[in-house]
């Protein structure tokens, strides 16, 4: 499964996944572009510090024009871009609430980031990947969507939103070479979420219960997927939401 000399854009990937997801596309030969509304410096300097290549550059996928910038300044800097893992998005911040009480403000916000920061980001390496005539497009959703979470509406719907996007984007670009898949993990103890009050420990233990493999999901659990995804081993694949959550009884 080889991306050695690939160029991979990685969003939100100054921590949790999205920094896992980059580490482990740098370890395996590609150069990463690590983007992120947080400093994805200490990213950087991880990969750099390991003999890898990486541009960090700050970037909120909400908005066009920067997402625009994004892909510019990676064909600017590498000439290419073979990869996009749409990573970026709200859940750790997210305080959980009935439908009800969820804020118009606090919805649009959270769409905003999770869902149409995914169409933008796919809408700005499209046409890199269609003069490539190959391309692939990996966007982060979350199990969530196939058994429903209460008290995260909104978070739950912008992810099944994300697997629509992905089946409708597979038959578009498909005839561009282009794959568009999704990955959806479980519920994932990374650095973003040790600690956090709203993800308390006796959420981890009810998620480790209704798993066949008794035991925490780790960003480890998930970069073997994303590596698949990005590599050409998987060129026959799209449209396809693979889910990686050791067996969750819900699904």
């Amino acid at each position: 499964m080889s991306i050695k000399g690939k160029v991979a854009i990685v969003t939100g990937a100054a921590r949790g996944l999205g920094k896992a997801y980059a580490l482990r596309l740098a370890e395996e030969g590609a150069s990463v572009i690590v983007t992120d509304i947080l400093d994805t410096m200490d990213t950087k300097n991880e990969i750099a510090a390991k003999g890898g290549e990486a541009m960090a550059l700050h970037v909120d996928v909400s908005i066009e024009e920067e997402t625009q910038a994004m892909a510019r300044k990676t064909i600017e800097q590498y000439g290419r871009i073979d990869i996009l893992v749409n990573n970026a998005g709200i859940f750790a911040d997210i305080n959980k609430k009935p439908f009800a009480e969820i804020p118009l403000q606090e919805w649009e916000k959270l769409l905003r980031i999770n869902l149409t920061g995914t169409f933008l980001c796919c809408k700005s390496v499209y046409p890199q990947m269609k003069k490539q005539g190959k391309g692939k497009i990996i966007n982060v959703t979350s199990s969530t969507h196939f058994f429903g979470v209460p008290f995260l509406a909104h978070y739950v719907t912008s992810k099944g939103a994300v697997i629509a996007l992905t089946r409708t984007l597979a038959r578009e670009a498909g005839a561009d070479g282009i794959s568009v898949n999704a990955i959806a993990p479980g519920f994932t103890i990374s650095d973003a979420i040790e600690g956090n009050e709203t993800f308390p420990e006796q959420s981890h233990q009810r998620a480790v219960d209704s798993r066949c493999f008794k035991r925490n999901e780790l960003p480890e659990d998930l970069v073997g997927t994303i590596v698949f995804l990005a590599s050409d081993d998987s060129d026959f694949i799209t449209g396809q939401t693979i889910v990686v959550d050791g067996g969750d009884a819900f699904n």
